[in-house]
């Protein structure tokens, strides 16, 4: 992120400067795997309101493992075409996606493909979610 715009009054930290066609604000409980796919064409940052998650990430058609950061509050990550993605959420958590293309069902869906990058199992074995019941 560029740095923050601050005087007496506060701060303004501009997240995404590019041209945009939506806008989501995602919940997800402790232990939410999401994405497990790739987008074609479409990109997408996202910002960490509250909470915490495991996103993982390796080029399209890869076979390599997948590297892993830990995601959190205040921190925006970037997704770009053809990167195969799943954020694990390791506590409730609250973000902010911002895409490139529309997000109404037909054209997502026209776009997305969904993949493994990583199991249910994996999640479970997570020391972090150890206290999970499932």
């Amino acid at each position: 992120m560029i740095p923050p715009y601050t005087d007496a009054r506060g701060y303004i930290q501009t997240l995404v400067n590019y041209p945009i066609k939506n806008v989501a604000l995602i919940t997800s409980a402790k232990g939410t795997i999401r994405s497990n796919h790739y987008h074609k064409a479409d990109w997408h940052y996202m910002y960490m309101i509250s909470g915490s998650a495991y996103y993982y990430y390796r080029p399209t058609g890869s076979n390599e493992r997948p590297k892993r950061i830990l995601f959190n509050k205040g921190e925006l990550v970037y997704t770009g075409p053809m990167e195969d993605h799943t954020t694990v959420f390791l506590e409730d958590s609250m973000l902010l996606a911002m895409s490139g293309r529309p997000r109404d069902q037909e054209t997502y869906e026209g776009d997305v493909v969904r993949v493994a990058l990583i199991s249910e199992e994996e999640v479970n074995a997570l020391p972090e979610l150890a206290s999970l019941s499932r």
